[in-house]
């Protein structure tokens, strides 16, 4: 049996190349860990790790581990910064072991037959004088898979489904390099008992993949792994698996430490949740379309309706379609039933895809509900005071914040009057009986993420709504920030600008899994404007009155 060494490059105290909060180091490692993953349950090999978590390893530990077991090939997964875009790999350029040069060029033009797909740049196989491939007595690979500041590179590295194909293609390539064997059907993927660290299960993929992006800021590194669950697909999120169970404890305890209150460590093969190829999947479409707008319009539609459903992209002779995914299933009968549901309710364009054949590319509208049609950005309605009017008239200590919602909702063109009963919602009208506290002025709930997580922390209050205007702004519009106005929001550079145009398309993004989020908010914004109304007409019959006594 061949031995591969897989290492993550950086870890600990290096992060490798940063970019506005991204790490190289999480990068690396969650890509390490997939193919880890895909070569144990696929090939016969013996796969020793560098690193497995975020730890610091020097340089010549890691070659002289590898050279200590004589292992049969030095596989270092890197990303790339400072002026560029696309894949490249590298090896020693002096003295080779043999068929080094063989292997980088199979293993490179399968990971670049992937990711030629995602429009990534092919920038070559190169030779340099680089520490890894020097020093080890094997044959040996660097690859420098995207660069994390370019904004479209990032995009792919932040995208699970990408980093599950990526990472799959190097595993192929790997494994079609070494010529490795195949386990049997029958055979265990593993010699003994691993314990794995799931860091949450999810219905949609959405939510999954924002799991992935908070545990990725919190420089855990993690992958999705699809699994059947009574027929239908749950994507559960990894963050490692260990020999040793102490260690599993470990790193449960690290993640509920920053808030993943649902973690849970998965040992061996759990009967009820057995592992799936995304490619074996009867995939339920529910809509394909030429318009992300049109598909955000039918997620939210679904959402509402209890149907859970995420976007999907496909490129098709050029075009890009936006496909809505209502589930995914083993079993072909549970895909049917799914699909009828769906068109009993009304969507007579959903099919079943299974990846082999090509959807059909309607582009027809999503119907759309009242609520559907609020969007974010626009003219707030109802003025400061009446805003604060009506929360004291729940809450008589509720802080007068009204007027700050107007100012900055009149600055960046968002309806502050809604984003205050946004804030009504998150701050249960301001008597903070979640995990934020008042002194933190976060009136949006920003960073928390649930398990006890008390999120962002602001100076005043007027920084506080500031920030939640500027999040909003972050989901509502992709343009730049008006000129002269300071960044405040932590999260801004977090958010898939212009991702949801509406207060129904935050459900499953600012909350999760938050599925009438939006519709909560507008209704307490409804009751505000009936107050407000009750309030004017109140006046307004005083003010009669007032009147014909002055004229008597």
């Amino acid at each position: 049996m061949k031995t591969i060494v897989i290492d993550p490059g950086h870890g600990g105290t290096d992060p490798g190349a940063v970019y506005r909060g991204y790490q190289e180091k999480t990068f690396n490692l969650s890509i390490a860990l997939n193919v880890q993953r895909y070569l144990t349950e696929h090939y016969e090999a013996e796969i020793v790790m560098t690193r497995t978590s975020d730890i610091t390893v020097s340089l010549s530990r890691r070659t002289a581990a590898a050279n200590a077991i004589d292992a049969d090939f030095f596989l270092s997964i890197h990303n790339n910064a400072a002026g560029g875009s696309g894949f490249e790999s590298y090896i020693y350029n002096g003295a080779l072991a043999p068929n080094t040069q063989a292997y980088q060029s199979i293993i490179h033009n399968t990971i670049y037959q992937t990711a030629s797909k995602y429009r990534v740049n092919n920038r070559g196989m190169k030779q340099a004088n680089l520490f890894v491939t020097r020093e080890t007595h094997m044959s040996s690979l660097l690859l420098e898979l995207l660069f994390v500041d370019h904004p479209d590179d990032l995009a792919l590295l932040r995208n699970s489904t990408f980093i599950n194909d990526i990472s799959r293609a190097i595993a192929e390539g790997t494994a079609k390099a070494l010529q490795l064997p195949k386990l049997s059907s029958a055979a265990s993927p593993v010699s003994s008992t691993l314990y794995k660290v799931m860091a949450g299960s999810f219905q949609s993929r959405e939510n999954a993949e924002q799991r992935t992006e908070f545990l990725s800021q919190n420089g855990v590194a993690s992958f999705i792994v699809p699994a059947s669950v009574s027929g239908g697909v749950y994507y559960r999120v990894q963050t490692g698996a260990f020999s040793k169970e102490t260690n599993a404890k470990s790193q449960v305890e690290q993640l509920k430490r920053i808030g993943i209150a649902d973690t849970y460590i998965l040992a061996g093969t759990d009967k009820s949740e057995s592992p799936v190829r995304e490619d074996d999947l009867y995939r339920v479409i529910a809509g394909s379309f030429r318009e992300r707008k049109n598909a955000e319009e039918r997620v939210n539609l679904l959402t509402a309706a209890g149907f859970p459903s995420f976007i999907t992209t496909l490129d098709i002779g050029g075009l890009t379609y936006y496909r809505v995914q209502a589930g995914a299933f083993q079993e072909m009968d549970h895909a049917k039933a799914l699909v009828q549901k769906l068109k009993s309710f009304g969507i007579i364009d959903a099919f079943i895809w299974s990846g082999s054949d090509l959807p059909p590319l309607p582009d027809s509208p999503a119907p759309e509900t009242p609520e559907d049609k609020w969007t974010i950005l626009g003219q707030s309605v109802i003025d400061g005071c009446q805003l604060d009017q009506f929360v004291r008239s729940v809450y008589p200590d509720a802080p007068q914040l009204g007027r700050y919602y107007r100012v900055y909702g009149n600055l960046y063109g968002i309806r502050g009057d809604i984003a205050f009963a946004q804030a009504v919602h998150e701050t249960n009208y301001f008597r903070f009986t979640g995990d934020v506290q008042r002194d933190q002025n976060n009136f949006a709930g920003i960073g928390a993420v649930g398990g006890g997580a008390a999120g962002a922390s602001f100076s005043t209050p007027e920084e506080g709504v500031h920030a939640q205007i500027q999040h909003l702004y972050a989901y509502a519009s992709s343009d730049p920030i008006p000129e002269g106005v300071k960044l405040v929001d932590p999260r801004f550079d977090l958010v898939a600008r212009g991702s949801a145009r509406t207060w129904t398309a935050l459900n499953g993004k600012w909350a999760v899994p938050g599925n009438q989020y939006g519709q909560l908010i507008l209704s307490i914004y409804e009751r505000m404007a009936e107050y407000t109304q009750k309030s004017i007409e109140i006046q307004q019959q005083t003010l009669q009155k007032l009147i014909q006594d002055l004229n008597q």
